[in-house]
């Protein structure tokens, strides 16, 4: 191949690109931030397990790296003790719809699990239920459903 084609500027093709840092507000529960912790810990390690200039490293060190710029952004919420009067960050809320009766915990952008009973605070099933008290009608996005009750951990 002729050299007319490489860029010198390129860098290394190995080189993994950082991962987006969101620029939201990075509300987390105390589990939330434990996990978190944890995950730094775990990454630092998997990282130090190879020499500095091994390319093993660079998954690792690059998760790291995200994972410390989100506990850096952490806006730890204290939910712990609060009334079931209203629908906010930390809730867990059971709603009864068409479908019956879920529940749902609004957590953390980093602890929500895609499916799972742990929503993010700013997804679209859990705005439909931010203000919200018990008998409130909520909006998401499969249909109307009724709040039934209000806790919180």
């Amino acid at each position: 191949m002729s050299r007319a084609f490489i860029n010198e500027n390129a860098g290394d093709p190995d080189e993994l690109p950082d991962r987006a840092v969101p620029n939201s507000p990075n509300y987390v529960t105390p589990y939330g931030l434990d996990a978190l912790r944890k995950k730094a810990l775990e990454l630092k390690a998997a990282a130090d397990a190879f020499p500095k200039d091994d390319k093993r490293r660079r998954a690792p060190a690059r998760d790291l790296k995200y994972v410390e710029a989100r506990i850096a952004k952490a806006i730890l919420v204290q939910s712990a003790g609060r009334r079931g009067d209203e629908v906010r960050f930390g809730a867990t809320v059971r709603v009864k719809g068409a479908g019956g009766e879920r529940t749902f915990r609004i957590v953390g952008q980093d602890e929500a699990e895609e499916g799972g009973e742990k929503i993010a605070w700013d997804s679209a099933a859990a705005l439909g239920l931010l203000g919200c008290k018990p008998g409130d009608a909520a909006e998401l996005p499969d249909g109307i459903a009724t709040v039934v009750a209000i806790e919180y951990q």
